[in-house]
């Protein structure tokens, strides 16, 4: 049996400094009653303290708990198997593991972990979706997995100024938008705390504070790619300068379209390696492919747009916005982003407008003088227009579609 009196410290110290004041979308959307929960998401979007909030929770109901960390020594001195069966063993009964990815065996002992102890409840958390999704098919049948998205626009205002409203469905936005905006809106300008999610609301480590949250980002994005990107198979140091080019490339270039032949030439690499990088920056949570409208499965069809995951993302890749940056840019990459953190709807480049959802409601994506030509001819179209409080008819404020989730 192990000793594991200084893990049960670290848990303490961490509840002590978890707040149980506001949570996560994501907290009420998970089956807490799985017995294997696997928790996904980018770096810093708040897997950790959503997790460590769920076991106070529990743990002042009297159930036995015990957090680890997979980097940290003992736990890789011991291992994860060991750890957990010493814990089951002694009346434990809900062991939490985050940052998995980082431990290399990680899959074949918590499946055993999992066969062994039948009344036990196993949660784990990774920063790599990438590594996570090679351990899949070894849980599969057994773990139930949830993606942690950055925070919406709505999570932003909750966390920052405690203003509590619920999100919406696509439909009702886009049926009730006029009375929804005149609810939503808080007493203070809706549009100053918009500006202000888009330069760095998007990540809970913003409440730390401002001044270094772009620098902190950086680290995010370093980590990925010097750790999270070269531990999957068949990714190696070499590649990383080209992945820093193309985040680069996407962060700089207005909704920048896709040309792998140019990216190919540009680069010096083989057209086969750029598409497997993309697919790696997306799974890592850095950039979001928009695929064309009509398009058939993604593994045969090149994406028509490429954006940085958030905002915060393409500030900090593409350095601080100046007046003359594209603002286009910065519209379309929220209005995509909030659509992949909701993860319930289809999202395409259009053929004729910007964007077209489900294959059915078609926007487009500007400013206060924005017109409706692109859209007039179509039943569903709509126009979504920056720096505007309230809508009207089918013109919606672009602010709004962060209360999708």
């Amino acid at each position: 049996m192990r000793d594991l009196s200084e893990l049960f410290s670290l848990q303490n110290s961490l509840f002590a400094y978890t707040s149980e004041k506001s949570t996560r979308y994501l907290y009420d959307k998970i089956n807490w009653t799985n017995r294997l929960l696997g928790i996904v998401g980018g770096r810093g979007t708040g897997k950790t303290t959503m997790l460590l909030q769920y076991m106070k929770e529990k743990k002042k109901t009297g159930k036995k708990v015990l957090y680890i960390s997979a980097d940290h020594i003992r736990v890789e001195a011991f291992g994860i198997y060991e750890i957990g069966s010493s814990f089951f063993k002694t009346g434990g009964q809900m062991l939490v593991i985050d940052e998995i990815h980082k431990y290399q065996n990680w899959a074949q002992e918590v499946k055993n972990l999992y066969d062994s102890f039948p009344e036990a409840i196993l949660m784990f958390s990774g920063s790599s979706a990438l590594q996570l999704q090679l351990g899949k098919s070894d849980l599969s049948r057994r773990a139930v997995y949830y993606t942690m998205p950055i925070l919406s626009f709505r999570e932003y205002l909750l966390f920052n100024e405690g203003y509590s409203h619920p999100s919406y469905k696509l439909q009702e936005l886009l049926q009730y938008h006029t009375d929804l905006a005149e609810a939503i809106r808080p007493s203070r300008a809706i549009l100053g705390s918009f500006g202000e999610y888009l330069k760095v609301g998007a990540y809970p480590f913003f409440l730390e504070g401002r001044d270094e949250y772009h620098k902190k980002l950086e680290n995010v994005i370093t980590k990925v790619l010097y750790e999270d990107i070269p531990a999957t198979e068949g990714i190696r140091f070499s590649g990383i300068p080209a992945l820093k080019k193309i985040l680069f490339e996407i962060a700089t270039s207005p909704p920048f379209e896709l040309n792998i032949e140019k990216m190919s030439n540009r680069l010096g690499i083989a057209r086969t390696t750029v598409y497997t990088y993309l697919e790696h920056l997306t799974q890592a949570g850095l950039i979001i492919k928009v695929m064309p409208q009509g398009s058939g499965s993604r593994l045969t069809r090149k994406p028509s747009k490429l954006f940085m995951a958030n905002t915060n993302l393409l500030r900090t890749v593409g350095g601080r916005l100046q007046p003359e940056d594209p603002i286009g840019t910065v519209r379309e990459n929220f209005f995509v982003s909030q659509f992949a953190g909701a993860k319930e709807y289809n999202v395409r480049a259009a053929l004729k407008g910007d964007f077209i959802i489900d294959e059915t409601y078609l926007f487009e994506v500007g400013g206060r003088s924005k017109s409706q030509h692109q859209i007039q001819e179509h039943q569903n179209g709509y126009i979504v227009k920056d720096d505007i409080e309230v809508g009207y008819g089918k013109i919606i404020p672009l602010w709004m579609f962060g209360f999708l989730y």
